[in-house]
């Protein structure tokens, strides 16, 4: 399947954090025919295994996206309106006059589902205060055209609500929609899973689409754990050029990548990959993190005594609304710089990451003391 098609089929799908099966699915099908062994873990995250052609057992590389999106949760039905909370951080500013769909049974499998819009008092009755401010979430609501008897039968509390959004082509290869982030970097991990089977590498890859990063990081921490890889790559989105974010900040979009430096990151790691990249064209720019990222790449870096870990930005704008846009191009530069950086670990960058931060081992020699005990001569 394409870039294009896998990140349509993600995309359109639905699953919050927390809930993700039937993203899940979709993963496990796309990444089957490039791997010798899939596997989910007790959270739901999909580890994919494609073995390497080294001595074993061979050193680990793991490469990842997470797969879960931000959703909303019904917390009230008043006079047959759905009143919500959010699941993940969404941007309130974009939520009015959505079309939603209601995912009956706690977005369980086999629940049923409503459609629905969000809609708000209109501005005709607000007084002019009001009408200068952002509308806060519960002054908003999820009206699905049915009385209320009707809607306590078939919606109860808890259950899930996703924005309802095609994606949109544009020009010059970029795509819009819901979800990108980060169902976009489970695209270049796919990607890199088809080009890695026409190269050979020492090491195993463990291609991985974890869930629930948007509510505390925590598909990574267990996956990364479970794994315990000798390098880990992250990859999430990053803020795009757009007007009004400053150009310190953004990342060209389809410029490349950010590829991020700084005390989350592994020295080594950001080094090999930048030099990669450059010997292979592929055009990325320096993205400092000055402390943790608020990506998977710094729960995967604290796991049990530390992973040397790196993080790769998708250029992306509007981050946390249902029109994130990206440029396919990125995507598929991305899934070539992870393939050809698993295809180029060996073991002299392994002795090197030992020395540099990595665990090094010591052997420690005691000398032994060597008492003499005088034996007294026997009397006669």
């Amino acid at each position: 399947m394409s870039a294009k098609d896998f990140l349509q089929k993600l995309s359109e799908a639905h699953g919050v954090s927390g809930y993700e099966h039937a993203i899940r699915e979709l993963v496990i099908e796309e990444f089957r025919p490039y791997a010798d062994e899939i596997s989910v873990t007790p959270m739901g995250n999909v580890i994919a295994l494609k073995r390497g052609v080294g001595k074993a057992p061979a050193p680990k590389v793991l490469i990842e996206g997470h797969m879960d999106e931000i959703g909303l949760m019904v917390t009230d039905i008043d006079q047959g309106y759905l009143r919500f909370t959010q699941v993940g951080g969404f941007d309130v500013r974009v939520l009015l006059a959505q079309e939603v769909i209601v995912h009956g049974k706690a977005g369980g499998p086999g629940g049923k589902e409503l459609r629905g819009i969000i809609g708000a008092r209109p501005p005709h009755v607000l007084t002019a205060e009001e009408r200068d401010k952002v509308i806060p979430m519960n002054d908003l609501w999820v009206d699905v055209g049915l009385p209320e008897a009707r809607v306590r039968e078939l919606v109860e509390i808890g259950d899930l609500i996703t924005i309802a959004r095609k994606t949109i082509p544009l020009k010059n290869n970029l795509i819009a929609g819901k979800a990108f982030d980060d169902r976009a970097a489970v695209v270049t991990v796919a990607e890199a899973l088809k080009q890695l089977a026409t190269m050979k590498h020492a090491w195993d890859v463990y291609a991985v689409a974890n869930v629930q990063e948007e509510v505390g990081l925590r598909g990574a921490m267990t996956s990364t754990y479970q794994i315990n890889p000798n390098v880990a790559i992250a990859v999430d989105v990053g803020h795009a050029d757009q007007p009004n974010v400053s150009d310190v900040d953004a990342i060209p979009l389809n410029g490349g990548m950010g590829i991020a430096i700084g005390p989350n990151i592994h020295p080594l790691v950001y080094e090999h990959l930048t030099e990669l990249a450059k010997a292979n064209e592929i055009p990325f720019k320096v993205a400092p993190e000055e402390g943790p990222s608020g990506t998977n790449a710094w729960a995967m870096q604290v796991v049990r005594e530390g992973i040397p870990t790196g993080l790769i930005d998708i250029p992306l704008r509007y981050m946390h609304t249902s029109v994130e846009t990206i440029s396919l191009t990125d995507l598929e530069r991305i899934g070539r710089l992870l393939a050809l950086f698993c295809a180029s670990l060996d073991d002299k960058f392994l002795r090197e990451l030992n020395v540099n931060g990595g665990p090094i081992e010591e052997t420690v020699t005691r000398k032994k003391r060597e008492t003499t005990r005088k034996i007294p001569k026997k009397r006669k």
